[in-house]
């Protein structure tokens, strides 16, 4: 698989997550299954992130279009999420986020002073804070990072990743449903990152796509202010 297809399952994945978010009922099984399925895309994006990064002609130009569409989405980002917790007055959506990723890996390249190095790493995770995924992305492009072009330590990375979180969801759920039955949550988080691990460690042949490349890249970062746009304006005519 090329790295434009695995992309597109990254989008439809998040489809599935963001619908399930929006316009279904709260804590049905069928929800959510919907909702574990879209966990699939964040370590993904993040992944092909880092491998971006590598290859980017103009890292400048990279993130000015992160920034550019990350604007473009926060109102329909929050029309969409407003009323179930995700997009408060302070929360931004999850280009924001890449981008702040982006930021980690320059950081990481060009400041050469390593306390220097570290605090911008530190300041950079704080603010993501802020935003969608917060704090498990810049650490899964920071995983990635480490791992380089390593075949085990990208296993490693993906395994640390699924472990991470899934335990954050299982200790975020034991409380209210105790420590078995958190870990139905555990696993729905943990699964999916592992399911992306299989599909980039065995299934993708590191290429891109071999025809229109031009409307691939553009249509990954359209796609996520338009399918929000979408989901917000039918929970308004659906739900008031």
């Amino acid at each position: 698989m090329n790295r434009d297809t695995i992309k597109m399952l990254a989008m439809a994945a998040m489809l599935v997550n963001h619908i399930a978010n929006v316009l279904m009922p709260t804590g049905a099984p069928l929800t959510n299954l919907c909702l574990y399925i879209g966990y699939f895309t964040a370590v993904t994006m993040c992944y092909f992130l880092v491998e971006g990064y590598g290859y980017t002609h103009s890292k400048r130009q990279y993130a000015g279009r992160l920034l550019g569409f990350a604007v473009l989405a926060q109102l329909p980002y929050q029309l969409a999420f407003s009323d179930h917790g995700m997009a408060g007055m302070l929360q931004f959506n999850m280009l924001f986020t890449l981008l702040l990723c982006f930021l980690v890996l320059a950081a990481q390249k060009k400041i050469h002073n390593g306390f220097l190095r570290a605090a911008c790493i530190v300041l950079l995770l704080f603010a993501s804070i802020f935003c969608d995924w917060a704090l498990l992305a810049p650490v899964f492009t920071l995983l990635f990072a480490w791992a380089k072009n390593s075949r085990l330590r990208k296993h490693i990375a993906f395994a640390v990743a699924a472990v991470l979180y899934g335990g954050m969801a299982w200790l975020g759920s034991a409380r209210a449903l105790g420590a078995v039955g958190a870990l139905q949550d555990a696993f729905g988080c943990a699964v999916p990152i592992l399911v992306s691990g299989f599909f980039i460690l065995y299934l993708y042949n590191g290429q891109r796509a071999a025809q229109h490349r031009g409307f691939y890249k553009w249509f990954f970062y359209a796609f996520y202010p338009g399918h929000l746009l979408v989901l917000g304006l039918l929970r308004l005519a659906l739900m008031g």
